[in-house]
């Protein structure tokens, strides 16, 4: 695998059986994706789509009925995977007894950090995600926004190469979730790899460098995203100092009629125009 990715997936395909008669679902159809390092990775589809599975495949937590996932070069089932990855679930449950460095200290014992280097790396995680006050509090008394915040620290307080993060602003209020989106580029720029699952596509919109969108099971778009959402088919001509006469002209006779630094673009759509021209709808609907 390339050095500079992060994430492979080959042919991947995961089959369950529902029901009494054992009937075939097909979760995740053949899906196959490149991963770049140090960059935020958007993984969007409708409720129902395949994208959780896909993130538990990649995990190692469910097994694919085909299919390859490497993480960082390593099988991502194995202990050397695991270790460099970081992951915050949609709806984590913690211990509320326990209080937020407390809980940040024990998944950073659970994930092999040196007891030497414990306080700091603790510290280090609660003072990124903005918890070091808090920190001292019981769980049982965060908010939504703080539980979110706890559990990111907890994802990256063994500073993994790759965090991997299921719908991380969940239930929270804007003004937490664009929090979170702040925090998630700040992982960015110390050079982790950020796979985001969200619906907040606004949010995915501005902090994810490149995005997949996943509709039944199969990926049906992958992309930079400045890329996936120019409009091809359209142009947009901006010029400065443009005469009255040339507003009457063909784009032809635009140059000829005195306009200056005259560029050809694209013009954008949104990521959730994108979304609902390209998805079906959800399996749940």
């Amino acid at each position: 695998m390339s050095v500079d990715l992060a994430i492979t997936v080959q042919g991947l395909t995961k089959d369950f059986r529902v029901g009494l008669a054992g009937h075939k679902l097909r979760a995740v159809d053949n899906l196959s994706l490149n991963i770049p390092r140090g960059q935020v990775y958007g993984l969007l589809g409708p409720n129902g789509c395949g994208k959780s599975t896909t993130l538990k495949i990649i995990l190692g937590l469910v097994p694919a009925t085909a299919g390859k996932v490497s993480i960082l070069g390593f099988n991502s089932a194995t202990s050397e995977a695991r270790r460099r990855t970081g992951f915050l679930p949609e709806a984590p449950y913690f211990h509320k007894f326990l209080t937020g460095r407390e809980l940040v200290s024990y998944y950073a014992r659970l994930s092999g950090v040196a007891e030497g280097d414990l306080k700091s790396a603790v510290e280090a995680a609660l003072e990124l995600t903005a918890m070091t006050e808090a920190g001292s509090r019981t769980i049982g008394t965060y908010s939504k926004g703080m539980l979110q915040r706890i559990g990111l620290a907890q994802a990256i307080v063994h500073q993994p190469e790759l965090v991997i993060l299921d719908e991380p602003t969940a239930g929270v209020d804007p003004v937490g979730a664009a929090a979170i989106g702040r925090m998630i580029l700040a992982m960015r720029a110390q050079g982790k790899t950020v796979v985001l699952c969200s619906h907040l596509l606004g949010q995915v919109e501005q902090v994810c460098d490149r995005v997949a969108i996943m509709d039944n099971g199969k990926l049906v778009l992958e992309g930079r995203v400045d890329e996936v959402l120019a409009r091809r088919d359209r142009q947009v001509i901006s010029a400065t100092d443009l005469t009255a006469p040339a507003w009457t002209a063909a784009e032809a006779a635009l140059l000829a009629h005195g306009a200056k630094d005259v560029s050809i673009s694209h013009p954008r759509r949104s990521l959730e125009e994108l979304f609902r021209e390209l998805v079906k709808g959800s399996r749940d609907a």
